[in-house]
């Protein structure tokens, strides 16, 4: 035991964010350990997660005769399989603690990157491995849930938007250092024999395509271990499932999952679909120079905007930002109408780096949104509750619907980049799917005015 009875071992037993005093002279420093452990393993979450992003637009390259739907498929299941595991993370945190959650689902990273990393290097590989590698992959989508979940108890409701901004934001940048790094190193050999033959081009260039998923196994290790050593866990923030399942009957749990859906989902399905869409539609553009600018985007404006939110408010940000994304798609649509003509590649990469910046600036004003909107619903529905009861009540359902709505969201990993390959498919083009991307804004739109902030909104925030 030690801190005057405030902490035994790594599980904190007193955790009052709220309270001044004990943050400033506690609180901050802890906190900002944990966020600042959690990021970096976010980060190479992300980019296991969409690693196959890139590594399908290698494929064809070493010997591998995939259709384009084939590859698009690829690149979208990784988002089906982590959204889906964002649902049970959503509610792993109080059950097991952060620390002990946050080291196990770093750890079982390492299946999906030292798999890749044997699977590349031999042709005879069947579609269907690279199939389950790809739905492996999808455990880095699965850890943002939980990661976001665990932050969000250890922040004071003043601070919670830069906290959860600073870690989704720089954790989703794993994105953009993975499209930027394996591009580079599967070009040299970086661990010798140890990491196999190259694979040699028609042109005779050699390439090492299995660093793809070598090179982030080093860092998995130091980020599991770091997690262990490192983290803690909040005695007051653990709750069962049936305690985290009242969730399910909240109106606004529901509301914001469509919301989130149109910011995270987009910047995430986005980043799943760009290379490959860029290399369908501009084939004479060297796709990987320039992908990593989208996630990379994104992510920096998530990091960099949370404040935004904390000062003007979540909804209104989160308003102004449809808006935006709506006349950004349809500034994609218009290129790609002339994308024959001299510059509409870079209209079209201009339109599409406003939609990542959008994304990002909505993910963090959605999240802000949220402990705001159910320390609202915590005082209606349960007016008897105490004061302290009533914290930990907002802040346990505020935390666990942060996790659900990010698991739902993460779907548009799957929907985005398959609904571009079936677009491509029936119709020749990308052009339906924006179309209904673009469709989609507009509601997202509507619902954040009606409910949020139109005069004598239910739930003003």
């Amino acid at each position: 035991m030690s801190d005057n009875n405030t902490q035994k071992g790594h599980t904190l037993i007193e955790w009052r964010p709220d309270d001044q005093e004990f943050w400033e002279t506690k609180g901050k420093a802890i906190a900002s350990r944990n966020l600042w452990i959690s990021i970096p393993a976010l980060l190479l979450a992300f980019s296991v997660w969409l690693v196959w992003s890139v590594v399908v637009a290698k494929l064809p390259a070493i010997g591998f005769d995939y259709t384009t739907d084939e590859l698009f498929l690829l690149a979208a299941l990784p988002g089906i399989s982590g959204a889906t595991l964002r649902i049970f993370y959503t509610f792993m945190v109080p059950i097991f603690g952060g620390r002990l959650w946050t080291t196990l689902t770093t750890a079982s990273l390492l299946l999906p990157a030292v798999g890749i990393g044997y699977a590349v290097q031999d042709s005879d590989t069947p579609y269907g491995i690279f199939l389950l590698l790809a739905l492996l992959c999808g455990l880095g989508g699965g850890n943002f849930a939980s990661s976001m979940a665990n932050i969000a108890f250890f922040y004071p409701k003043k601070e919670i938007g830069r906290a959860l901004g600073l870690n989704a934001g720089l954790g989703n940048l794993g994105v953009s250092v993975m499209q930027l790094v394996v591009p580079f190193v599967i070009t040299i050999g970086v661990f010798g024999a140890l990491g196999g033959p190259a694979q040699v081009l028609e042109d005779g260039t050699e390439v090492w395509v299995q660093n793809a998923g070598f090179i982030w196994v080093p860092f998995l290790v130091i980020c599991t271990l770091a997690a262990w050593f490192g983290m803690n866990d909040i005695a007051d923030a653990q709750a069962s499932f049936k305690e985290q399942s009242v969730i399910f009957k909240r109106t606004h749990n529901w509301i914001m999952c469509i919301l989130y859906t149109g910011t995270f989902g987009s910047f995430i399905g986005y980043s799943a679909g760009f290379p490959l869409l860029i290399k369908t539609q501009f084939p004479e553009i060297d796709a990987l120079s320039f992908a990593f600018l989208g996630p990379f985007v994104g992510a920096l404006s998530r990091a960099a905007t949370g404040w935004v939110s904390d000062k003007y408010g979540g909804g209104r940000v989160t308003l102004y930002t449809f808006i935006g994304m709506i006349i950004a798609v349809g500034g994609v649509l218009f290129f790609l109408a002339i994308k024959a003509e001299p510059g509409a590649f870079w209209g079209f990469f201009a339109c599409f780096m406003a939609l990542f910046f959008l994304t990002g600036v909505g993910n963090a004003s959605t999240f802000q949104m949220i402990p705001n909107i159910m320390g609202q619903e915590v005082s209606r529905l349960l007016p008897d509750l105490g004061a302290k009861e009533h914290r930990r009540e907002a802040e346990m359902e505020g935390s666990a619907i942060i996790a659900f709505t990010s698991a739902i969201a993460a779907y548009g990993a799957f929907f985005i980049p398959k609904a571009y390959g079936t677009s491509i498919a029936y119709t020749g083009g990308p052009d339906a799917a924006l179309w209904a991307f673009g469709i989609f804004y507009v509601i997202c739109l509507v619902i954040t005015w009606f409910f949020y902030t139109r005069k004598g909104a239910s739930v003003p925030c």
